[in-house]
This record gives structure tokens, sequence and C-alpha cells, in this order.
């Protein structure tokens, strides 16, 4: 960008904001450089996003860690304005997962090792001699709330080590807590019914503690060594799944572009074409019984794979689904599980498209500021979808609207703002006090560290 665009609908979103202050000016070179790098994500994209605001790379990391609460503040009141704006009731989705970013230093703070370092006993050594910088990654508990109409809201905690906890005077919380209190501080529309899904990691105490607290349904896959209740040996539940016939299991058909969930998904349109409008089929079976430690809950048994005479259900591809909402069908429960997938496709979005994971950081509270500025950055795309279906005058331009996903949204955003930015330089062009100013923002597209002496 030459010429410090106005981003389209961002005042709605934020409110009247200063872009002249500091803060101001930041954040539009954090949106601009996130939604327009190219190649490998960095401060620098950041610091050269709007040439004639240039700067150098390391005032990013500095305004980062300067403002990182001012950051959050911003996105509890982005999160709150998309809810306001035309939200239906209905029933909300929270999701609940883990994603973490790699990286290889010994100075880089809050990091930790999840490969085998230890030497083998053979000849060929897994590792060489020659020393190098351990590998260790950074951990983030995220949280995605889907709207009845497919709006995404996300949060996130971050996950400390006992030794950044120790150096930082901080209590040490695991993952299933940060979870817990993700459920516990979630900010949905009073009245709304939330089932909160997530994978074996979540399937904790924490997280039932907190749903309960709340008033929210919860569905997870059974962790592999949960038992039933009574006296010891306790039976584990895969025990039940042994006990099956084909005929006890029901066939649920499912199709991805029909139903209540057909939203949530987002799905585009090559997806929809005649070649994929297949429906699913599951072969499922309830039961309700005691599980150890959590009580009388519904356990499903769900398989792709039809099932045999003579023959058990397969350990692999069957799950096993434990729930406490007593009002949803067994088709419902498995068509909402499904959703869950939804998250893994917003950490690829997030890496793939938009490059979160691509930081060089040392300092952890840039990191966190970091993340904060790519939460900001969905939220603004999702008030993009949502007031442009708002304001759409034919059914065509509103379902566009409605499918499309980070990737699809960013190349919107990246299109207003290049005829925004046509528009300017034309004006700009037309009298002799334009042409200079262009001439000096030239002159000034490096960064300050990579200008030259004139």
């Amino acid at each position: 960008m030459i010429i410090s665009p106005c981003l389209p609908e961002i005042n709605g979103l934020l409110g009247k904001c200063d872009w002249k202050r500091t803060l101001g000016r930041h954040l539009r070179m954090l949106l601009i450089g996130i939604l327009h790098h190219r190649g490998r994500m960095s401060a620098q994209q950041v610091a050269s996003a709007i040439v004639g605001q240039s700067c150098h790379r390391a005032a990013v990391g500095r305004f980062l860690k300067r403002h990182g609460q001012h950051l959050r503040r911003i996105n509890a009141r982005a999160w709150q304005r998309l809810l306001e704006v035309a939200t239906p009731r209905g029933r909300y989705v929270f999701i609940v997962d883990t994603t973490s970013v790699s990286h290889q230093g010994l100075h880089t703070e809050n990091t930790f090792s999840t490969g085998n370092y230890h030497r083998r006993p053979a000849k060929v050594r897994r590792y060489t001699r020659r020393p190098r910088a351990r590998r260790g990654c950074q951990s983030f508990v995220w949280g995605l709330l889907i709207t009845p109409d497919g709006r995404r809201l996300s949060s996130f905690r971050s996950y400390y080590t006992r030794e950044y906890c120790q150096r930082r005077g901080l209590p040490h919380r695991t993952q299933a807590d940060l979870a817990a209190e993700l459920v516990r501080t979630l900010v949905a529309p009073s009245g709304a019914e939330v089932i909160v899904l997530g994978d074996t990691s979540f399937e904790s105490r924490q997280v039932r503690a907190a749903c309960r607290q709340r008033g929210y349904y919860w569905i997870m896959p059974a962790n592999p060594e949960r038992v039933l209740s009574g006296p010891q040996p306790r039976p584990k539940l895969w025990s039940l799944a042994k006990e099956l016939r084909p005929r006890m299991l029901a066939a649920v058909r499912l199709a991805p572009d029909e139903g209540p969930c057909a939203d949530m998904r987002r799905r585009s349109q090559s997806q929809r074409g005649s070649n994929k409008k297949k429906c699913r089929t599951f072969y499922v079976h309830e039961e309700r019984r005691a599980v150890h430690s959590i009580g009388e809950v519904r356990i499903v048994f769900s398989t792709k794979q039809r099932p045999k005479a003579g023959q058990q259900l397969p350990r692999e591809g069957t799950k096993v689904l434990l729930s406490n909402a007593e009002h949803l069908s067994v088709a419902q429960i498995v068509e909402l599980y499904l959703v869950r997938w939804q998250i893994e496709l917003l950490f690829k979005e997030l890496k793939s498209c938009l490059g979160m994971h691509q930081y060089g950081f040392r300092d952890f509270t840039c990191v966190e500021a970091w993340m904060e500025a790519y939460r900001l950055v969905l939220f603004y795309l999702e008030w993009i979808r949502a007031k442009r279906m708002r304001t759409a005058k034919t059914a065509r331009t509103r379902a566009w609207w409605s499918r499309q996903r980070t990737h699809g949204l960013c190349l919107a955003v990246r299109g207003m703002l290049a005829e925004r930015q046509l528009l300017a330089l034309a004006r700009a062009t037309e009298t002799p006090t334009g042409i200079k100013k262009l001439r000096r923002l030239l002159r000034a597209a490096l960064a300050n560290e990579y200008q030259y002496a004139a």
C-alpha cells in the first residue's frame, strides 16, 4: 500500500478510533500487513505494509509488548459487536482444541519439547554429536464459538510451562484448566443453548464442571481408559461394543449441505458440486450407563463401516461419544460432533492463509499480543461478511458471502483496498501537490533500516 487506506467498515466494529495516534496507526499496519502479506509472515511485513507509514521492524515488537492489554480489550469489544448485530437465537456450538507452534532457539521463552531425545542403544544414532539448538513448541488452547448463522468468534488462552510460571510468579495450569476457563468466561447471548465440543484431551472433570456451572451441554469422545461405575474390577466402556450385534446398530444418513448445521460448516460452491452431495451414513447405537467419576450419561457408538454378521465393531474407526444432552437425538449428537472439525480448519486457515505461526519473537508477551492481532483480523473478516450479507441486494450475492471462509474473505478485502488505493492515486495525480506527495512516499518505500542515503 502506497497511501494509508481507510479500512472498510472498521469503525462499525471498533468504534470511532483515532487512526492518527500510535495505537490506531499500528492497528492499521497489523491488519493490512496480515491481510496482504507475501511469502513468510514477519514483523518486517507489518512494518512495511503501508509505504507512507513504514517503520523499523523492531517497532512492531515494541508495540506488541506495550499494547497487548489494549488488543485484548479491543477484541472483547469486537466479540460483543459481532454478537449484537443480527445474531439469531438458536443453538450455539463452542469448540475447544489445542494448537502448537514449533520454534528453535535457546532463548525463546515458554517452550517445551514433545520429541524423544534419548539416545538409542544402536550404532546409528538418531541425533548427531554436532550441537544444535533444541527444538520446542509453544502451545495455545483455542475456543471457537459458531453461531446458528455460521458466524465464527475465536478466543484463546496461552499454555505456560512450569519453568515460565516460576520465573514470572504465575500459577501453573494444565490445558484442561485453560479450556475450562474458556468455557466459564464465554460471552454468549442470554438464554442461548450452547453445546461444548472437544476431543479426547478435553474429556475432563474441569471442562464438565465448567459446563455444569454455566448450564451448557457437552459432547466429548470417551477416553480409551474410561470405565463403568460399580465394584472393582470395573469393565471398560469398550467392553459394551463387544456385545453389539449388527441388528442393534441403526443407520443414520447425514447430508453435509442440509440440516441445522449446514450454515456452520460454510462449505464452498466447489464442495457443493453434484459429485459431492452424497450423504454420509453412520451406524450408531445408544446406551445410558453410569460411568465412573462422571455419573449417568448417554453413550453413543458410531462407525462409518457397515457392520457384518458375526464380526465385532472395529476398534479403529469407531467413536464412543459421551454427552449429557438428554433432549438431543442420536443423529443430532453425531451431526454436532462432526462440527468439531471446524476448529481444525480454523488452525489450517490461520497458519496456511494468514501465516500466524511464522513469528520470530523471543519474548512471549509479544507472542501473545501477536495472537491477539490475529484474533482481531478474524473478527474484522467476520464483520465484513456479516455486513455484506445484510446489505446484499440479490440472493446470489448473499449466498456468495455466506459461504466464504478466511481465504475468500481475505481476497474480497484485498480487492476493496486495491479499489480504494486506485481511486486515491487517481485523485493525487490530478494536482502538483499530490504528485509531490507520491514521490515522497515512493522514496520512503523501504523500511527505515533498508533505506539508502540520498
